[in-house]
């Protein structure tokens, strides 16, 4: 089992905790990136450097995927491609992307986008990542690597 995240845009403390779970559960932890990633000096902690371009990154993590692996992103396509796969998802806010909520949570996202796009609603967006949110993550990660160890 790997954990691929999509580093981009991943939290420098989301990083944090999920180098700290690499080394304690001895799972493969790789930051794939269109630009260099620091990671600490582990044999469980790498980084991809991927060219830059749309989606390359994305494309790089599917294409490595295998059935049962774990990835971190926010960005929902992704998500739905890694549920589609046989993979578990989770955001850097701790939201878990399942097969049972992934086709409401991409409808919803695209509905947002459609309205955004035509004018009807302005700016759009997350609001700051908080301690909420890493503790949320942290949590939500411990109980999927936690069930996925069993």
């Amino acid at each position: 089992m790997h954990i691929w995240v999509d580093a981009d845009a991943c939290p420098n403390s989301v990083k944090d905790i999920l180098f700290r779970a690499a080394n304690r559960t001895q799972i493969q932890l790789v930051l794939v990136a269109n630009q260099h990633i620091k990671t600490p000096p582990s044999r469980f902690i790498s980084s991809l450097q991927v060219p830059s371009g749309f989606d390359v990154a994305d494309n790089e993590i599917i294409q490595r995927l295998n059935e049962g692996d774990v990835v971190i992103t926010g960005d929902i396509p992704l998500a739905a491609e890694v549920i589609a796969k046989g993979g578990h998802c989770i955001s850097p806010r701790g939201e878990r992307f399942t097969k049972e909520n992934m086709a409401q949570i991409l409808e919803m996202r695209n509905f947002t986008t459609t309205l955004r796009d035509s004018g009807m609603i302005e700016g759009g967006g997350q609001k700051a990542f908080g301690a909420a949110d890493k503790a949320a993550f942290a949590n939500s990660l411990d109980q999927l690597l936690a069930r996925l160890k069993r």
